[in-house]
């Protein structure tokens, strides 16, 4: 500390200003130029894409705090008195940024441990959508409406994250209902037949429908579908479309609540 103010009551203050100022632009500029054949490099490897962009970007922070470092050396301060200034302020700093080094950390286990890559189609909280990339402090993802969601990484490893892109295929779930007083053996048909016409929807494993609960005004009918990851919505929304068409086709009745009023 006494140095640094004897530092600021030298008179050649002005003239450390301006070089320290010089040297930290022509830095900058030196590390943005650096920085892109380094990016070119990392792109190249054959590295997980979550650990590509989480490497960059600890280079990038590294390389511009070098280039602070070095600035203010060259004015007449020595590094062991930044290294001491920096320990004694690292409690201080430690207390305000601990959400800060809690999304570091949780940044570096998200790497090791690999609950998702970069691609993947993750749930987590009310958030669906596919991640960009995972940060040193966040992760990116991008929904279904092209929205940017930035999740703090000490989140996604503190809460439970749901991924969807695990295997080759995923289930799809489609619930209906239908009157009591219709023929379930019929309705399979019906539904099965829906089913077989949708090139998207695989065979193995096999569809199944069954009937999973009884309700007050009709019985649950539980539909299970596969398909590829890409193919999810498609083959839920037209499950829910053409079934509907289908039972009406057929005469098989949705029931829905309704009062009767005797006079």
């Amino acid at each position: 500390m006494d140095q640094i103010v004897s530092f600021f009551k030298d008179h050649t203050f002005l003239n450390k200003l301006l070089i320290l100022l010089i040297i930290i632009a022509v830095g900058i500029t030196a590390v943005k130029l650096v920085l892109i054949p380094i990016k070119k490099i990392i792109l190249k490897t054959k590295i997980d894409h979550t650990v590509k962009t989480f490497t960059f970007s600890f280079i990038k922070i590294s390389l511009y705090t070098l280039v602070i470092l070095i600035a203010l050396t060259s004015v007449g301060i020595e590094l062991n008195s930044i290294i001491t200034a920096i320990g004694a302020a690292t409690v201080a700093i430690s207390l305000a940024l601990q959400n800060t080094l809690s999304n570091f950390v949780s940044g570096v286990i998200l790497l090791v441990t690999k609950p998702f890559t970069a691609g993947d189609l993750i749930e987590f909280a009310s958030y669906e959508g596919y991640v960009e990339s995972v940060r040193i402090f966040f992760t990116t993802l991008r929904t279904f409406d092209n929205k940017m969601v930035k999740i703090p990484n000490s989140k996604l490893t503190s809460d439970s994250v749901v991924n969807c892109s695990v295997g080759e295929l995923r289930r799809v779930k489609n619930v209906f209902s239908v009157s009591y007083d219709d023929n379930i053996n019929k309705v399979r048909s019906v539904i099965l037949d829906v089913i077989s016409k949708n090139d998207m929807i695989v065979s193995d494993p096999e569809p199944k429908v069954y009937v999973t609960n009884h309700l007050d005004s009709g019985v649950e009918i539980t539909v299970f579908t596969w398909g590829n990851h890409d193919n999810y919505f498609a083959i839920l929304f037209y499950m829910e479309e053409q079934v509907k068409n289908a039972f009406d086709k057929n005469g098989i009745t949705i029931p829905y609540p309704h009062i009767v009023v005797k006079k």
